[in-house]
């Protein structure tokens, strides 16, 4: 087994999330338009929000393409013909990056432009609509978008992240493949105690600040092929190759353990716990929150079935929650912050 454990720092831990909703995490949908036309840009952007949307508007394929990574839209409107960068650019790097690829890209054509409209779909676009638009046809096709999106998803309203249908559904693809993969099983230590400090409100940063710091770890380590889940509450799954696995996970430890902090007020961050009573009433003190990460890699333990990954990422898990800090646990090999590897314990 290996266990990497933040003990004697103030480090906190990594977690599960859950099923969601749109990826805005918002009543109203948000949709970005990408069009260089001023008239054309305020023309949808007036059209949408009358019909309910939250509208962001870009004037570039650039601009499109940050806003897009910022604020995570529900929906994308891309036109074909931009300067800077054209459509077919943005909507490629939207779909190569595993933070945006889930999110549906409706292309605006000119009319008779076919080729257009084929290089766009090929590119990975979901639909297009032809200018001069019809009111009624934009609506639907938005509205048709939404919904496909919502139900493949399965998303989470609080992360905008694939939710538990989602996160079994890929996981039996990788499993029927014959290529190994590493699966993260990321939850939160002393969240509760946290929660019951602050308030609903300020735990759901709480979750959502891990939501964050997974996502990056997974876009900064180059992996097209990640995928990131949130299961619910504070438990998150990663799925990413084996030979990065142990280096991800160390990147979402370091980083949730640094942003954490922020979370609680100045006393009790200083002081490096919380007190607040147990379901007995009586007042106790839990230590800041930290990660337990459990690595599950197939190419060191075949695993055939999900039941069987998922009983093995468990008792991982369970071990980690037993050593405090934020800890690292996976198969083989045990190794501890400030120490070098253990006596390569294995779990039963």
């Amino acid at each position: 087994m290996l266990a990497r454990s933040g003990a004697g720092s103030d480090r906190p831990g990594v977690a599960f999330a859950s099923p969601t909703q749109g990826t805005s995490g918002v009543s109203k949908p948000r949709i970005l338009i990408a069009e260089d036309e001023l008239n054309l840009r305020q023309v949808l952007t007036l059209q949408l929000e009358v019909a309910g949307y939250e509208v962001v508007a870009a004037e570039n394929g650039q601009i499109a393409l940050e806003k897009a990574q910022s604020i995570m839209p529900d929906l994308v409107l891309l036109d074909v013909m931009m300067p800077q960068m054209d459509g077919y650019e943005v909507c490629r790097r939207l779909r190569a990056s595993f933070t945006t690829r889930h999110i549906p890209i409706i292309m605006l054509t000119a009319r008779g432009e076919d080729d257009a409209r084929l290089t766009g779909l090929e590119g990975g676009a979901n639909d297009y609509i032809i200018k001069p638009w019809g009111k009624r046809e934009l609506e639907l096709r938005i509205k048709n978008a939404l919904d496909w999106s919502h139900q493949q998803r399965s998303a989470s309203p609080l992360t905008g992240l694939p939710g538990n249908q989602s996160i079994t559904l890929e996981l039996k693809k990788r499993l029927s493949r014959d290529a190994p993969f590493a699966m993260l099983q990321i939850d939160i230590d002393y969240f509760k105690s946290f929660n019951d400090q602050y308030g609903y409100t300020r735990g759901d940063q709480a979750i959502q600040t891990l939501a964050r710091k997974i996502s990056e770890a997974a876009q900064k380590h180059g992996g097209g092929e990640d995928f990131v889940g949130h299961i619910g509450g504070d438990d998150f799954v990663m799925l990413t190759e084996p030979e990065r696995a142990e280096r991800v996970a160390e990147d979402i430890i370091d980083a949730f353990n640094l942003a954490v902090r922020d979370l609680y007020d100045a006393e009790d961050r200083d002081r490096g716990y919380v007190e607040v009573p147990n379901r007995r009433h009586v007042t106790e003190r839990f230590p800041l929150m930290s990660l337990t990460i459990a690595l599950v890699s197939t190419d060191r333990m075949p695993v055939s079935h999900l039941a069987e990954l998922i009983d093995v990422a468990q008792e991982l898990k369970t071990h980690g929650k037993g050593i405090p800090g934020s800890v690292l646990v996976g198969e083989r090999r045990t190794r501890t912050d400030g120490g070098p590897a253990g006596d390569g314990r294995q779990v039963a």
